[in-house]
């Protein structure tokens, strides 16, 4: 019986695919090969990461630090290390990724001589974000709330008392942001919603640097809704608070004469020293 001039060929195709295969094979593994694990001396590996973070190359000692606690996650320098890489993260303004390593950091040693570190970090990590007052003030937020966390967890600590600057400065932006909002209404005739966010300012934000200016748009606003009365009180308290204060000067020829502008200008445990510095 003769043989298929096909069929003479068709091995001689598998065995060519079979080599292409071979050589597919082959180069997929070699571009998939990964680096080889070596495991070094905590010591080395620490030291390391330090340098990298004394020359500013804080991507790079982040994932130095990562790798002391992943090569020797038992060890004294492992908890160290964690604290570490978050401190190079919010170096690098990846605050997501240094919030990520706190959160995991408090949770793993919430007794630990330096979660007050921790803790003051993560609140920086909000801090560093907060945004102009014209934009959503969610991150204003979220560190108000974590500066008082620092406050009520380690009262007597010297994060404390930055925390309680850093609040009032925090503070100040939200009145800030209540008060661009107050004046849009204001602007738009939309009086009584103006009247509430200005008293938001006055009763929320007492001692914020807006307050003169909320009572005075206070002032502003009720004689523009006809309450002539309430507006006079309203200036009456300005002038006593702030006897010297322009808005005040302002919110008597207000008050008293009926001149409004709705137009009208906007304003405006302790640390045992290797920790990085924060403030």
């Amino acid at each position: 019986m003769k043989t298929s001039r096909f069929a003479a060929v068709l091995p001689r195709r598998r065995s060519a695919l079979a080599v292409l295969l071979g050589v597919a094979l082959l180069a997929g593994c070699s571009g998939d090969k990964k680096e080889e694990y070596v495991e070094r001396p905590v010591g080395d590996l620490y030291n390391e990461a330090m340098d990298r973070l004394q020359k500013e190359d804080y991507k790079e000692a982040a994932k130095s630090f990562d790798e002391v606690e992943r090569q020797h996650p038992y060890s004294r320098w492992a908890s160290k290390a964690q604290l570490m890489a978050a401190y190079a993260y919010y170096e690098d303004t990846k605050f997501d990724d240094a919030i990520i390593a706190l959160d995991r950091f408090i949770q793993l040693h919430p007794g630990n001589a330096d979660a007050p570190y921790a803790y003051y970090l993560k609140a920086l990590c909000y801090y560093e974000q907060i945004s102009d007052v014209g934009r959503d003030q969610k991150m204003t937020k979220l560190a108000m709330q974590s500066l008082e966390e620092v406050i009520t967890r380690f009262p007597n600590t010297t994060y404390a008392r930055d925390a309680r600057l850093k609040i009032d400065l925090t503070r100040d932006h939200l009145a800030g942001k209540e008060m661009e909002v107050g004046r849009w209404y204001l602007r738009n005739k939309q009086y009584l919603a103006a009247i509430n966010r200005f008293k938001v300012v006055v009763d929320g934000y007492q001692q914020t640097t807006h307050i003169p200016e909320a009572l005075y748009r206070l002032v502003e606003a009720y004689t523009l809704v006809g309450l002539k009365g309430e507006a006079r009180r309203i200036a009456a308290v300005l002038g006593h608070n702030y006897p010297g204060s322009r808005w005040y000067q302002d919110a008597y020829e207000v008050a008293e004469l009926g001149s409004t502008d709705p137009q009208a200008e906007e304003n405006g445990k302790k640390d045992d020293g290797w920790l990085p510095k924060l403030f």
